[in-house]
């Protein structure tokens, strides 16, 4: 994602103003078209047309795809059939099949209509594998190479079609779509005899992914392996097309913020936050603090249930927000621990108790240190300090045994209800701050009072 450069935005609306289209033009195509829709996305809608022109058509195709939905349909809108043929015919095809998944069905059939029939029917392609698939980010513009081409041919095939690909460095050696290799264009460079056999040099291991492979573990292969494109075969194993890494960053982009959504007690939303209007924002917040709203009834009814005791000793009542705070931020840093480890695929759900053992060891030193400074923060600023002669060191005593049982608690239940929920097939990220604090103020609270009925009433 382009980060935006205000000067130059004001530079090219005052170019605008003053119709100085060649200067316009030469600064624009020395920008990269993530840039380039930066600034195209900050001015008005009613010079997107014109600023647009004012590309080259390569130039022009590459900062389509970079734009936003709503940007590109306004475009689409105001193109005529010949401009909207030139942008399409220059668009990779995953690219376009992206275009139409975003577009109301109007504008879709007057894209297509300007594709040609290949590219239609790859589009087609493309969008019949499910969404948050291989087969639903890749693309069929890759190089292919039979084994039995020497290495001069191997080059003037890559010539002859790797205009049209959206990458050359790695080429697929395939037989009747049969993935048997890959070969670099560093290691047809590098050898010295034309005539050798593409065979005799083509790397035999290579890893691969199905078309239904979730897209978050194909981003993470590409991560992983440091690849610049994963192949994608059928469920026949023929090979249907490469997954590039430019397509897996924005998959990891979108999947993180999704889970930061989540955690955040959201509901995800495909909106850029400058998009999304107050009522967007509202739709996807309010289900989940409706809810939590709700849970913490369970609170209020264990307070309510030990109000007898409360009225006997009221200073119990002063550490309350402290023991239920200290609680759910042990139990958010254990969940946000193990989502991530989760999402990474660091972890498994046969890893459990190691992790718990862990979370445990882990528990016991943050109890006991935060017991420790509880219990002289109670009697030297509480007591001696503020003068509060009704807390007494047994008082204190029941505050901090809380605290050491509430951050053991608060592990526990942070560290095995993201687990739970990915064995069972839910997204780990919902068990997060929210839902975790909601559920651990109720157990800080039964455990306090459960504390203190034992040792003061």
């Amino acid at each position: 994602m382009a980060v935006r450069n205000v000067t130059l935005e004001k530079t090219i609306r005052k170019l605008l103003d003053e119709k100085k289209f060649q200067t316009l033009r030469d600064i624009l195509v020395t920008l990269e078209p993530a840039d380039i829709s930066a600034v195209f996305q900050e001015q008005d809608e009613e010079r997107a047309p014109l600023l647009f022109r004012l590309l080259p058509k390569e130039l022009a195709a590459e900062t389509f795809a970079e734009l936003e939905p709503e940007w590109q349909e306004l475009l689409i809108r105001g193109f005529s059939d010949r401009e909207l043929r030139d942008v399409v015919s220059e668009l990779y095809v995953d690219d376009a099949a992206d275009l139409i998944e975003e577009m109301p069905a109007n504008v879709v059939k007057r894209v297509l209509a300007q594709a040609d029939p290949q590219m239609r029917k790859e589009i087609n392609e493309i969008l019949r594998y499910p969404e948050d698939s291989a087969g639903s980010i890749m693309t069929t513009e890759y190089v292919s190479l039979r084994p039995t081409m020497t290495v001069k041919e191997a080059f003037q095939r890559i010539r002859q079609t790797g205009v049209d690909k959206e990458t050359i460095y790695t080429c697929y050696v395939t037989d009747e779509r049969r993935l048997l290799g890959t070969v670099s264009a560093k290691t047809l460079l590098l050898q010295t005899d034309d005539s050798t056999p593409v065979s005799e040099i083509m790397d035999e291991n290579v890893i691969s992914v199905h078309t239904l492979t979730d897209q978050e573990t194909v981003a993470q292969m590409l991560s992983r392996y440091n690849f610049l494109a994963l192949p994608v075969l059928d469920q026949d194993d023929r090979m249907v097309g490469i997954v590039t890494f430019d397509d897996a960053m924005d998959v990891l982009v979108e999947e993180t913020t999704e889970d930061i959504e989540k955690m955040a007690g959201m509901l995800p939303s495909e909106k850029t936050y400058l998009r999304s209007s107050a009522w967007d924002l509202f739709v996807h917040r309010i289900p989940w603090l409706a809810l939590l709203m709700i849970s913490a009834t369970f609170t209020g009814l264990i307070i309510t249930g030990f109000e007898s005791a409360l009225a006997a000793q009221v200073v119990l009542t002063a550490f309350i927000p402290m023991l239920m705070d200290t609680g759910g931020n042990s139990g958010s840093q254990a969940s946000v621990t193990i989502i991530r480890a989760l999402s990474l695929g660091e972890l498994e759900f046969s890893d459990a108790p190691k992790v718990i053992w862990k979370e445990i060891k882990t528990a016991v030193l943050c109890g006991v240190a935060l017991s420790t400074l509880c219990f002289v923060k109670i009697m030297l600023v509480d007591r001696m300090m503020m003068g509060n002669t009704d807390i007494s060191p047994l008082t204190a005593a029941v505050v901090c045994a809380t605290m050491s049982v509430t951050v053991l608690i608060a592990k526990l239940v942070g560290c095995t209800l993201p687990m739970a929920a990915k064995r069972v097939g839910f997204d780990p990220a919902v068990m997060a701050s929210p839902f975790i604090t909601t559920i651990v103020d109720a157990l800080s609270l039964l455990v306090y009072f459960g504390i203190a009925s034992a040792l003061l009433f």
